[in-house]
């Protein structure tokens, strides 16, 4: 069967790579295949679980010049039809964003256009929604432009602000009830586009 190859680039440990992976397995995420991880630095958790999993892995240094252009080397490399960001700290560059041929998609921990652009990740996001004394929050997929979180929404899912919260107990919750359904949701999506686009092209 014909699939679309997926790279997912990350900066931490990983808990939405393994949503993707644990759909795959389920088979929820059938048109697509995680063919590469690419880790923005050395020793995260995003890595074993990688390995665990048995998928190609590439760890670039986001600090270290040249940068995006290992990156696209990568993604050109492992034949790569869609990069998904999950966890990835860094913005990438209108140029980066020209040259990837594929869709690019982002998770955003809140219901954008709330607690979103440049600055807004981690707990940062949640402490912001908690400042501001929303009740209800959630997670966003979108496509990725030359905007932080400015792309076409593919997927949002509310998620309920309780009494108390903390910005690490409401970081949880959302990934929870949000970010690990979302994202492999919105991944098969696409996915199922690339493939289709695929077969017509045959």
């Amino acid at each position: 069967m014909l699939t679309a190859r997926i790279a997912v680039v990350v900066s931490g440990g990983g808990t939405n790579l393994q949503a993707l992976i644990d759909a795959q397995a389920r088979g929820e995420l059938k048109s697509g295949q995680i063919a590469l991880v690419i880790a923005d630095k050395a020793g995260i958790g995003a890595i074993a679980r990688a390995e665990k999993a048995g998928i190609d892995r590439k760890v670039i240094v986001r600090k270290e010049e040249g940068f995006e252009e290992k990156v696209l080397a990568a993604l050109a490399e492992h034949r790569i039809d869609m990069a998904v960001l999950a966890g990835f700290l860094g913005i990438l560059s209108a140029d980066f964003i020209a040259r990837f041929p594929g869709p690019i998609l982002n998770i955003h921990p809140a219901l954008i256009p709330s607690f979103c652009g440049k600055g807004f990740y981690g707990l940062r996001v949640h402490r912001a929604a908690l400042d501001c004394g929303v009740k209800v929050t959630g997670a966003t997929v979108h496509y990725v432009n030359e905007v932080p979180d400015g792309g076409r929404i593919l997927l949002q899912k509310a998620v309920d602000v309780l009494p108390g919260d903390t910005p690490e107990t409401l970081q949880r919750r959302v990934m929870e009830e949000a970010e690990w359904i979302l994202l492999p949701q919105a991944a098969e999506i696409v996915c199922a586009q690339i493939v289709r686009e695929k077969e017509s092209n045959e």
